[in-house]
């Protein structure tokens, strides 16, 4: 695989890209450009090649999509994108689900890229999981192998939405009656998904809130959903920090449940758009607390595992590139 590398992240709302350009090197001339403003992949790639990499030519390249991918073929779960990484020209192109990229990046994040949030330091050489609430909810693992890792990959964030007091069962009971025939995890527990939450907790208060839906919405309605989030996690009105406060308990009992499933010893690890603007709330929530109690029977094992929320700022660039790495004996990730 001859350099340069594209390497990619490309999400609903942002589409991520960097060039490795020398042997063991990290992504350079990153760029995000706004998916609703390109009509698809192709279309995306060549305008950063254009107007953010003087025009080269990629020998390789490494996209993260957040949506299934299988062989050359993606769909963006959140954004109207779809088709084959055939149409980019590019002699080798490969695909990951983007928290697949984002699990591979893990060994290689260090001090001020990850802020601790519970439990004993990471295990080192044992499964790891990843997760977290972007524009959706992204789920993937990593497991010790004799090459290195390996990535798992997996859709988990559409899992039904772990409701445990009774508060929390109230909200999805209002939300089924307000027209939602069916409640998972990133319905709630995602950018787009907090007003949602914001408005079943509404409903459960007998306030007014305005309700949104990310059906049928396009990706400039999906922008907008999640400057509500944002103002949602800013806001001081009290609807606003209980809907925070149920959010990050919802979360919690998530990321137990994820590392139950996966045995993640060596620690879960939380990305995603929304929890940096969390972090200094996360510490006073009920998160770690609904993490170990996931599984009452196993608290002691599930109080073994970390918590670590990712505060890099381009990661899943970092784990397509060390995918890329990984696979071609002459370049190691630096």
């Amino acid at each position: 695989m001859s350099l340069p590398w594209l390497v990619a992240d490309i999400g609903g709302t942002n589409a991520r890209f960097g060039l490795v350009t020398r042997p063991g090197g990290q992504p350079d001339a990153v760029a995000v450009l706004d998916v609703s403003q390109h009509l698809g992949l192709a279309d995306a790639v060549a305008a950063y090649l254009a107007d953010h990499a003087g025009g080269v030519r990629p020998g390789a390249a490494c996209l993260a999509i957040a949506g299934p991918v299988e062989d050359d073929r993606y769909r963006l779960t959140n954004a109207g994108w779809s088709g084959s990484v055939k149409e980019l020209g590019i002699p080798r192109t490969v695909l990951l689900n983007d928290f697949e990229a984002l699990a591979i990046s893990l060994p290689h994040l260090a001090g001020d890229d990850l802020v601790p949030l519970g439990g004993p330091p990471p295990a080192a050489g044992l499964t790891k999981a990843v997760l977290g609430p972007g524009t959706g909810l992204g789920v993937a693992g990593l497991v010790p192998v004799r090459e290195g890792w390996q990535p798992v990959p997996g859709e988990g964030g559409h899992v039904a939405v772990p409701v445990v007091t009774d508060l929390e069962m109230e909200i999805v009971r209002a939300l089924h009656a307000d027209g939602m025939p069916y409640v998972d995890a990133e319905h709630l527990l995602s950018g787009t998904g907090l007003p949602r939450l914001h408005h079943g907790l509404a409903l459960v208060r007998g306030v007014t809130a305005e309700a949104r839906t990310t059906s049928g919405m396009t990706a400039a309605q999906m922008t907008a959903a999640q400057m509500t989030a944002a103002q949602i996690t800013s806001s001081d009105d009290p609807l606003c920090v209980e809907t925070v406060e149920v959010f990050l308990a919802l979360l919690g009992g998530f990321a137990g449940g994820v590392a139950l499933t996966l045995g993640a010893r060596g620690g879960v690890y939380l990305g995603g758009g929304v929890l940096p603007r969390l972090v200094s709330r996360i510490p006073g929530s009920a998160f770690r607390a609904r993490f170990e109690t996931t599984a009452p029977a196993l608290t002691e094992y599930a109080a073994g595992i970390a918590t670590v929320l990712i505060t890099a700022e381009q990661p899943a660039l970092t784990g397509a590139a060390a995918w890329l790495a990984q696979r071609n004996p002459d370049v190691e990730l630096a």
